[in-house]
């Protein structure tokens, strides 16, 4: 097959090869709200003590959307000022595995 003959038969494949695969995904990406809510429930609200990166912090503030995450405000036994601590992206992806298995 020369390089002429196979122009038309090489872009008929091309575009079934480029087609999207799943053309109707109808997978809705859960909301900030309804992710914060999610985390609430899994322990990261006010009043509630965790132990991450190895220290123990006591929740002071519901959980809110910070830098691309989501957050929670918290103070520790060592320092009482509140300071903002970033959740983990696993606990994220803990979240959005339990919302897609219910």
């Amino acid at each position: 097959m020369n390089l002429s003959s196979c122009s038309g038969h090489c872009a008929q494949q091309s575009e079934g090869y480029n087609r999207p695969i799943m053309q109707n995904r109808n997978i809705e990406s859960p909301s900030v709200s309804e992710i914060c809510a999610q985390v609430k429930h899994l322990g990261y609200s006010t009043s509630k003590r965790v132990r991450l990166y190895g220290e123990d912090y006591e929740v002071v503030s519901d959980p809110f959307p910070e830098a691309d995450g989501i957050a929670v405000h918290v103070t520790t036994k060592k320092d009482s000022k509140v300071r903002v601590l970033q959740l983990p992206a696993t606990v994220l992806q803990s979240v959005k595995r339990r919302r897609k298995a219910a």
